[in-house]
């Protein structure tokens, strides 16, 4: 209800500004909000040509291409002059996405036909590790510490595994991989679930877990820092680390008090203590590291990983082969049913992913979001915060939303401010350390047909926030 309520006000809220600033005079069409694509240039005017000052008249008329371009620097928007048809054409500025229709396209072709491939693979994998056994042993192993934090999932129950599998992933920057080992396990948690449109206890708090990310190599963060040239590519990692351990703490808190979870088991603080150990030592180990070393153990860890987990899941399904002879299957015949299996949820969740991408794209393009973005900046200038931490705030704002326009604003950011400027490292431990929240509540929940999903968004916008603000006390720790 509260999704889809944020979704509408979205909406709606964008369509009125659109509509005012048309009327209003503040812009000149609205083609590109459905029509335009991202880095385009925007149309703001359309004169004739005796109405343009004479020096540019002067310089269209002698141009062959008949245009004009104005302010060419690297940090401010072109003005471009294009006559055509007995009128100039005003262009300024570029667009921050693609429009309506373009994402539509977008979202089928660039992310829900990857992401089915992705699916298809790793449900297979996931099917052969029902059936010889690898995740009910998984599960066993790791029953009375997820019986602390999940205690409606009955012992041994095959989520266990699937929710390991995605934290994992997760852990190790395995974005791939980390989103089938999440839809299995959202899929497997519905099976137990009571009320089947309503979000359960079980399944915020692995929402709200996953969203919190916790991340040990940040393999793509440090690819954009190096392409950037900074200094140490890697020099982000301890904050994000640190950044992201904390926001997971705090998602574990926040449901659990809600859900009134004790924390005071043993069992509880000695895997707390276990992962906080085995953190701790691999920073000290790749610290010990030259620079090369690091780049090569930072470029390697997570492939390596993800291959021993695709080698170990299919020499246990042969050592196992006896198991899917028993279920009257094959091991790559029960692979293709493993991949079916995730094909249809690609399917299943294309209209819930399609829904959010078009209305984040509406609010961006309409102007709406900037004014707030700017807004906020100016609120927290005002009352005293460097002005290197507001550069960056573009990012934090934007994660939740998209992706890709995060990316793309701490990419600039990097350009603009350098990739060894605190307003650059902050704004990649923002892009490191928070989730793309109401894309994976869309993706997750659109899976399971769940339309209630009762106190889940609040509180992963909570924890958002609290990543953003432990990212700018750790940032200025490490960097100021």
């Amino acid at each position: 209800m509260v999704l889809s309520r944020f979704w509408l006000v979205i909406f709606i809220a964008s369509i009125t500004f659109v509509i005012f600033s048309l009327f209003a005079g503040n812009s000149y069409t609205i083609d590109h909000i459905l029509n335009g694509k991202k880095d385009d240039p925007v149309l703001i005017s359309e004169k004739y040509l005796n109405e343009i000052p004479e020096f540019i008249q002067d310089s269209i008329v002698k141009n062959d291409e008949k245009t004009f371009i104005i302010n060419r620097d690297t940090l401010n928007p072109d003005t471009t002059y294009v006559y055509k048809n007995k009128t100039v054409k005003v262009y300024s500025g570029v667009q921050k996405t693609d429009g309506l229709l373009p994402t539509c396209k977008m979202t089928l072709f660039d992310i829900i036909l990857p992401l089915m491939a992705y699916l298809a693979f790793f449900c297979g994998l996931m099917e052969l590790l029902i059936i010889s056994g690898a995740s009910e042993i998984l599960a066993r192993k790791l029953s009375p510490v997820f019986a602390k934090v999940f205690p409606t999932v009955p012992k041994n129950h095959e989520s266990i595994s699937y929710m390991t599998l995605n934290f994992a992933a997760n852990f190790l920057g395995l974005d791939s991989a980390a989103t089938p080992f999440g839809l299995k396990a959202m899929q497997s948690l519905q099976e137990i679930n009571p009320e089947k449109d309503k979000a359960s206890d079980a399944q915020i708090m692995f929402m709200c877990l996953h969203a919190a990310g916790l991340t040990l190599i940040p393999t793509s963060i440090i690819g954009y820092r190096a392409a950037q040239n900074a200094e140490n590519p890697a020099d982000v990692m301890l904050p994000c680390i640190i950044t992201s351990f904390i926001g997971t703490i705090a998602a574990m808190i926040i449901v659990g008090i809600k859900q009134k979870i004790n924390f005071k088991s043993a069992t509880l603080l000695v895997a707390l203590m276990t992962v906080v150990a085995a953190i701790v030592g691999l920073l000290f180990y790749i610290n010990g590291l030259d620079l090369v070393g690091k780049n090569f153990f930072t470029s390697n860890l997570s492939g390596l990983m993800l291959v021993v987990i695709i080698g170990f899941t299919l020499l246990f399904a042969f050592l196992k082969e006896k198991k899917f002879v028993e279920k009257e299957t094959t091991v790559f015949d029960a692979f293709v049913v493993g991949a079916n299996n995730g094909i249809q949820t690609g399917v299943k969740i294309f209209p819930y992913v399609l829904g959010m991408l078009v209305a984040i794209s509406f609010f961006r393009n309409s102007g709406l979001f900037d004014i707030i973005s700017n807004g906020l900046s100016f609120v927290f200038s005002n009352i005293g915060v460097s002005k290197q931490i507001t550069d960056s705030l573009p990012v934090a704002m934007l994660r939740p939303f998209s992706s890709g326009g995060s990316r793309g604003f701490m990419i600039d950011s990097m350009s603009t401010f350098g990739p060894d400027s605190l307003t650059g490292r902050l704004s990649c431990i923002f892009q490191c350390s928070a989730e793309t929240t109401f894309y994976v509540i869309a993706v997750y929940f659109g899976s399971v047909n769940i339309k209630n999903t009762r106190y889940t968004l609040a509180t992963m916008l909570l924890v958002d926030l609290i990543c953003v603000i432990t990212a700018i006390f750790v940032a200025t720790w490490f960097f100021s």
